[in-house]
């Protein structure tokens, strides 16, 4: 599969919804008024586009019963949020900028409110929808029937009992999830985040995109993978992407272990998942806790970011981390909320103490945007011991040859990495080409040579 061609030159800034917006943690009162969370976004289109992204990833917006990953109506906006008119005016308000929006679905497990699952549970085994979920009916035992107030034991969600596994054998399953990404495609979404996807046969994914894409071929999908063979599970499920997190593991491990090593390998792996497919690259999401926090020395932000937004990849920036935002996700009920704050109603109430990480955001998207070719970039390792690293990143032969096609010539591209971690100054070789400054606080010394200060790096490209 190829990803549709507006991706290459995407950039998401990644939104948790409820949280952003200060919503109540569980969902209002049946009858209550909608509250319209959703247009609490538009005053950040602007932001999004100074800042340098040019796609909205949200996270959970339809009806839940909580946090977002327990739906219980597909077809529905959460009241938190509002309504399909608060939907759609936001839509309107992000394409009328240029700006994509990439929606979150849950599509591996269901909130037990979710209405065919309490069909089923009214009903039994007979209900239309008893099929859709994994039921471990009761015995009905000697008296012939099944003991009042019982309830089937089912397939869950990772051990959390309120999320409801759906059955992905189930053709019926495979219509709804499809007529669902439909709907809101159809009201203007660009693409969809698979929830939870590496625990969904691929199968079923091959499936429902075939019959998605048959009436939206530009839409994008891009499956929530963890651990495991992200090539073949792209492969075989015909998803765009999957989320990096070998990456993103790299990135802040190799920082806090002083181990460059890591992530030199990992770099080396990430080469070999662009030859089949475009990861979504990330140093933060609203999983996990904050990069400012989870480095131990908070001057060695740049150098993840510098990471991010140098090798291949679909970058995404998870809100507030441009603004240097600290959150600890812990494992206990409630331990998410660090990590999926409140923002203020306009950027104008940001504090000042993020600007010059906002400012740092800024510069290297641009340098990003002015070599839009890092989309499928190649890295080769150049120098590597712990505490230093220099890296090329360079034009892959599918980018040259594209440029040729469209008549741009057959040039390539290419960048060199200059990282420094210890506290001592060091001065690394790089290649005679390298002779352009495009970011970071080195110096260039002669021919093949950059000094960087303490914790210092840069981004060199050849001059001409």
């Amino acid at each position: 599969m190829a990803e549709p061609s507006w991706v290459q030159h995407a950039v998401w800034w990644h939104v948790y919804p409820l949280g952003f917006s200060g919503a109540e943690k569980e969902a209002l009162p049946i009858g209550a008024a909608p509250e319209h969370g959703l247009r609490q976004l538009i005053p950040w289109l602007d932001y999004v586009l100074e800042l340098g992204a040019s796609g909205l990833a949200l996270g959970p917006v339809f009806a839940s019963e909580t946090h977002g990953y327990d739906t219980t109506d597909y077809f529905r906006i959460d009241p938190r949020l509002g309504d399909d008119g608060d939907f759609d005016h936001l839509i309107h308000e992000a394409h009328a900028r240029g700006i994509r929006v990439l929606l979150d679905g849950v599509f591996n497990h269901t909130g037990r409110l979710f209405q065919p699952f309490q069909d089923a549970l009214k009903h039994g085994p007979s209900a239309p929808s008893a099929t859709w979920f994994r039921i471990n009916w009761p015995d009905k035992g000697a008296l012939g029937h099944t003991p009042p107030d019982t309830e089937p034991d089912y397939e869950d969600f990772e051990g959390h009992h309120h999320l409801v596994a759906l059955n992905h054998d189930e053709p019926q399953v495979a219509g709804f999830v499809a007529a669902v990404m439909k709907h809101w495609l159809d009201r203007g979404a660009d693409g969809w985040r698979l929830d939870a996807a590496y625990a969904v046969p691929s199968g079923f994914w091959a499936t429902v995109l075939a019959d998605v894409r048959s009436s939206h071929p530009d839409a994008y999908f891009v499956g929530e993978y963890i651990h495991g063979d992200y090539a073949a599970e792209v492969g075989n499920g015909t998803l765009d992407s999957a989320t990096q997190y070998e990456l993103w593991k790299a990135a802040w491990s190799s920082l806090n272990d002083t181990n460059f090593y890591e992530l030199a390998s990992a770099l080396e792996r990430h080469n070999s998942f662009l030859n089949t497919f475009v990861p979504l690259t990330f140093v933060g999401n609203h999983d996990v806790t904050r990069i400012a926090s989870k480095l131990k020395d908070p001057e060695l932000l740049p150098h993840a970011l510098v990471v991010l937004l140098t090798v291949g990849g679909t970058p995404s920036i998870y809100y507030g981390d441009e603004q240097a935002y600290r959150g600890v996700k812990e494992d206990r009920e409630g331990g998410d909320d660090d990590v999926r704050p409140a923002f203020p109603a306009s950027p104008s109430e940001l504090s000042p103490l993020g600007e010059d990480v906002f400012r740092l955001h800024q510069e290297l998207i641009g340098v990003r945007r002015r070599h839009n070719w890092l989309h499928t970039a190649r890295t080769r390792v150049l120098a590597l011991a712990n505490g230093h690293l220099v890296y090329e990143a360079t034009a892959s032969q599918r980018t040259v040859e594209g440029r040729a096609g469209e008549g741009g010539g057959s040039e390539g591209g290419n960048v060199v990495v200059a990282l420094n971690q210890t506290a001592q100054e060091a001065a690394l070789e790089v290649p005679p080409s390298a002779t352009v400054l495009l970011a970071g606080n080195g110096r260039l010394e002669g021919n093949s040579r950059v000094s960087l200060p303490a914790k210092g790096w840069a981004i060199l490209s050849a001059g001409g």
